[in-house]
């Protein structure tokens, strides 16, 4: 059984690259909105109340989402990840006091390509672990744009850092992280709590909590990809085309949803 758990999802962001005022969550990949294919992962794992943070012409995010009993919370002005967090912090300690889900999934709501037999191996390690964080990360050949998983010589995790403040040898580790990570609740409000603007793109960095915790002594446990595509966020026209050819070769139909049960995508 996959531990309770509630689930927040990042969708308030424009999408400049997209050559499209629409919110960067509702272009289409096969029909079907990006973060209806995120939710639509998420929906076999039950978590307990799903959060999105909306911010850029929020109306219509929620107009598409509401049908599906998800909760929402506005992110304006929009100062990072760490930020989205924590403005969903009252949704967050109000779904824990309702259903006692203290393990909260935070994930992008433009990754169509995560998997739901990824997800749930995500929360079972950090149940497994008792970690006070675990995320997902993967290999690429060209990890160019992502945030760089920093270990130890013991393969431990030490940090992430982003691409903009990372060093040449930073920037030389293949290993990225995903953006998706579960959280224990009561050791998160304390990371959120700490975290800085003192980067080069002056936002609060949900990153920063990992470091926070392990400075606390807490676990961070890291769950790899099932497939590298998981990682991939859209953020251009061509990244769209690409998604769509991947959900295409996993079995999914021009509406998005797939072909038969079992499918890559699920």
């Amino acid at each position: 059984m996959t531990p309770k758990f509630q689930a927040v999802v990042l969708a308030a962001g424009m999408g400049k690259r997209m050559n499209s005022d629409l919110p960067k969550v509702l272009h289409q990949a096969l029909g079907t909105p990006l973060v209806h294919h995120v939710l639509d992962r998420l929906d076999p794992l039950r978590p307990e109340r799903v959060i999105l943070v909306v911010g850029h012409k929020e109306e219509l995010v929620r107009a598409s989402c509401e049908p599906r009993g998800v909760r929402f919370v506005t992110q304006s002005p929009q100062l990072g990840t760490g930020h989205a967090v924590q403005v969903a912090w009252n949704e967050i300690a109000l779904a824990a006091a309702e259903s006692g889900a203290d393990r909260v999934l935070v994930l992008a709501g433009d990754m169509p390509l995560v998997r739901t037999e990824t997800l749930r191996r995500l929360l079972e390690r950090h149940a497994a672990e008792g970690n006070g964080v675990t995320f997902l990360s993967g290999t690429l050949a060209d990890p160019s744009g992502y945030g760089r998983v920093i270990r130890d010589d013991a393969g431990r995790f030490v940090k992430i850092v982003e691409e903009k403040d990372a060093t040449a040898e930073e920037r030389a580790v293949a290993e990225v992280n995903s953006g998706i990570y579960c959280f224990d609740r009561a050791p998160l409000q304390e990371a959120l709590a700490s975290l800085r603007t003192d980067n080069k793109q002056k936002e609060y960095y949900l990153t920063d909590a990992l470091s926070h915790m392990r400075g606390k002594g807490l676990g961070v446990g890291i769950e790899p990809a099932t497939h590298e595509s998981e990682l991939m966020g859209v953020n251009t026209t061509e990244q769209l085309a690409e998604v769509e050819r991947h959900l295409t070769a996993a079995g999914f139909v021009a509406d998005g949803r797939p072909a038969a049960p079992g499918n890559a995508g699920r």
